[in-house]
């Protein structure tokens, strides 16, 4: 009985908490983008946009290469859904020059899943693929 109660209470200290697993679905995902296992990353992509994802990232491997991907942090708001920035070191093979670019993450959890619903650079140069901000509305200036 005892030795029952052991394996319990060590099954349920090892399970990773939500936050937990936040972090290693981004840390994953971000990793499969890195080393072109497009396949792969896709499964951390809402279903309808997959296909279109998975042809954009291939498109875009022909000339840019990442370095590294870092998280730079995780910004939870609320149970399902976060922010998450990285940093991107990376260069197209036709120039050789190494960038570093950091982008915004949107991550909504959907059911038990979390899936990235969005990406938009942060500062840095423009990254191919990688899409610009959206622009915030400016107030009209009077003539």
């Amino acid at each position: 009985m005892r030795m029952a109660l052991f394996v319990a209470c060590a099954a349920c200290a090892a399970m990773p908490r939500n936050g937990e697993v936040l972090g290693d679905t981004v840390r994953e995902y971000n990793e499969h983008v890195k080393w072109e296992r497009f396949d792969r990353a896709s499964m951390f992509v809402p279903s309808a946009q997959r296909a279109s994802r998975v042809d954009e990232w291939d498109e875009r491997a022909h000339d840019l290469k990442l370095i590294t991907v870092d998280v730079v942090k995780i910004d939870r708001r609320g149970d399902r859904e976060a922010r998450v920035q990285v940093k991107l070191e990376w260069y197209r093979a036709s120039e050789n020059t190494v960038h570093e670019t950091q982008a915004v993450q949107t991550w909504e959890r959907r059911g038990k899943d979390w899936l990235v619903v969005d990406e938009a650079r942060l500062r840095g140069p423009e990254m191919p693929g990688l899409p610009e901000p959206l622009m915030r509305d400016t107030p009209s200036r009077a003539p």
